[in-house]
């Protein structure tokens, strides 16, 4: 009874609804979904804790953390927050090269981000990568130079690095782009931290503002300005110092002559600057050369050559010459033209352009005498600065006149004085370039010569050029014969070692280089290892202790011949060998 009670089983009741209207409140799915997830009571354990043992194991451990972050980064690369979680993850480890990395490829993605441009600096400056910090703070303000933070950052960091300049600089790049006024602010408190007093004498501030004023103010409210700059005389009297400073005055005088259109005016200022120049030391040919073009464009040619001359003789220097003959040229006084000249190459009469051009002028003037009469005294000077430009100039010059006898004189002087190379060519190209019946034999003749004239010159390319020159013409205008002739002048071309020794005399190991071996220098190598081994033998004879019958004494005898005359090297060995053959003594014959 009791186990058949215990067997059923209780059902239970359904409780009745007795109030079935809606709901004050209603509830909709997501919000039934989002409270159970809220009252959610299993928890899930954290993950264990690993512990670390050895390189592999942390090598594992960074791959699987590097797949899950390029996993998210794949997921969605525009989430930003997953390339920074990333790069400094990669930082934690040290690793700051991949994390730069990082913020890279990011900035590839996303390069107006903000955050992502703070957050790269910041990293390169927490590892004290200053360039890179810099680098970063230049990229982020040129593509986004309204973000005021970049700029207070970037002055920030060098203002903390002790570089102030860089500072005033990164400020001066801020203000360009007329910032808000807060900035202007900071720039100011900048300047007042520090209370570095201007200098009076940085000339390029001083153009700044006189460009300002220029542009904006009236002529007496300028002069005043030019007047407070020209005031800074540099401190010491060194020509570097000045170079900045003389553009002042120059400025100066400029400004009341084309914009106030004072001539007068204009004068006094070239002229105060001039007195203020200690001439003694040095002088600027551009201010009196100015100064002279200025009393040209006023019709005052007597001051113009006035203030030339005076220069000239107060501190001369090419630049003035040059001027001062230009300006007489363009005026055609060619004779004041010729005494400039004159003084000019006694002041330089080394110089060799101004030798050149007072001959052209003398036969542009169609007096060719003069200019040939020029020429020889400048070829005759102990010491020119370009001697071979001179003597081309002169030879051209003879050449223009027609002049051919002259030209070939003046080769054959010049070719007493240089065997170059050069001039051995360009004598037969300028037989070969005569109109006549024999210039080819004149042409082949000086290559001849020049042949012969450096068979003893050490430079072997020089001559190489010279026989390479000789081969092209006997292409163009000689025989086979010829041709033949000159192409087995032709040298080798050898590749050789040699040693290579250091500054301080150790040795560096080998070098190759080519070397060339004319035909001659092939022939004499046999006789130069025979005379080498001759003596060699009589010295070992010398040396030995012996009897000598009197055939060794002609063999000796020989020998001398041999170290006093190469070229008999020939009938010497063949008298030897006659000798050896009824000489009994056998090493004698050996």
């Amino acid at each position: 009874m009791a186990s058949t009670a215990a067997g059923k089983q209780r059902i239970p009741k359904v409780a009745k609804v007795k109030n079935k209207a809606p709901a004050e409140v209603q509830i909709t799915a997501e919000q039934l979904l989002r409270e159970a997830k809220e009252r959610e009571l299993e928890l899930l354990p954290p993950p264990p804790k690993q512990k670390i043992t050895d390189a592999e194991e942390l090598n594992d451990y960074k791959l699987k953390k590097r797949k899950g972050f390029e996993d998210n980064i794949r997921k969605n690369r525009t989430v930003i927050s997953n390339w920074i979680k990333y790069a400094q993850w990669e930082e934690s480890l040290k690793e700051v090269q991949r994390a730069r990395s990082i913020y890279e490829r990011a900035l590839d993605v996303d390069h107006r981000n903000i955050t992502l441009w703070l957050k790269y600096a910041e990293m390169e400056m927490k590892n004290r990568q200053v360039n890179h910090a810099r680098n970063i703070w230049d990229r982020a303000i040129t593509i986004l130079p309204r973000v005021n933070q970049f700029w207070y950052k970037y002055t920030y960091m060098e203002e903390m690095l002790g570089n102030i300049a860089g500072c005033r600089q990164v400020f001066e790049r801020w203000m360009e782009w007329e910032p808000e006024e807060q900035a202007w602010h900071s720039y100011i408190n900048f300047e007042l931290r520090y209370k570095e007093v201007d200098n009076p004498h940085n000339y390029d501030a001083w153009f700044d503002y006189l460009r300002l004023v220029e542009s904006d103010t009236d002529a007496d409210t300028v002069r005043e300005v030019y007047e407070r700059a020209i005031a800074n005389i540099p401190p010491i009297q060194e020509k570097r110092h000045w170079r900045r400073y003389i553009y002042l005055w120059i400025n100066y005088a400029l400004y009341e002559e084309l914009e106030v259109k004072d001539p007068e005016r204009t004068r006094q200022v070239y002229q105060a600057c001039l007195e203020l120049i200690p001439h003694k030391k040095f002088t600027f040919a551009k201010i009196w050369l100015l100064y002279g073009q200025f009393e040209i464009r006023q019709k005052n040619l007597q001051n113009a050559r006035r203030g030339l001359g005076t220069a000239i003789g107060k501190c001369p220097k090419n630049k003035l010459f040059k001027g001062y003959i230009e300006l007489e040229l363009q005026l055609r006084e060619f004779d004041r033209c010729r005494k400039l000249y004159e003084k000019y190459l006694e002041f330089s009469p080394e110089n060799c352009t101004t030798w050149i051009k007072f001959a052209e002028l003398e036969a542009i003037l169609g007096d060719t005498d003069r200019a040939r009469a020029i020429f020889e005294l400048a070829i005759g000077q102990p010491r020119l600065d370009m001697p071979e430009v001179l003597w081309k100039s002169y030879i051209d010059f003879e050449i223009e006149q027609e002049e051919y006898d002259n030209t070939r004189g003046l080769y054959k002087r010049l070719l007493q004085r240089t065997q170059h190379v050069k001039v051995w060519i360009s004598y037969g190209q300028f037989e070969l370039s005569i109109d006549s019946d024999d210039r080819i034999q004149r042409c082949r003749q000086i290559y001849e010569e020049a042949n012969k004239s450096m068979q003893s010159c050490e430079e072997k390319e020089e001559r190489l050029m010279l026989l390479e020159s000789w081969r092209d013409f006997e292409d163009e205008f000689g025989s086979f014969a010829n041709k033949e002739r000159v192409r087995k002048l032709l040298p080798e071309k050898v590749k050789k070692r040699r040693k290579i020794t250091a500054e301080d005399g150790s040795d560096a190991g080998w070098e190759e280089y080519y070397d060339y071996i004319f035909p001659e220098d092939a022939a004499n190598q046999p006789n130069l290892k025979l005379l080498a081994m001759a003596k060699m033998w009589k010295k070992q004879q010398q040396d030995e202790d012996e009897e000598e019958e009197p055939h060794v004494s002609v063999i000796q005898y020989l020998l001398a011949g041999l170290d006093a005359e190469a070229g008999l090297w020939i009938s010497s060995l063949r008298l030897w060998i006659k000798l050896s053959s009824y000489l009994s003594n056998e090493r004698t014959v050996k």
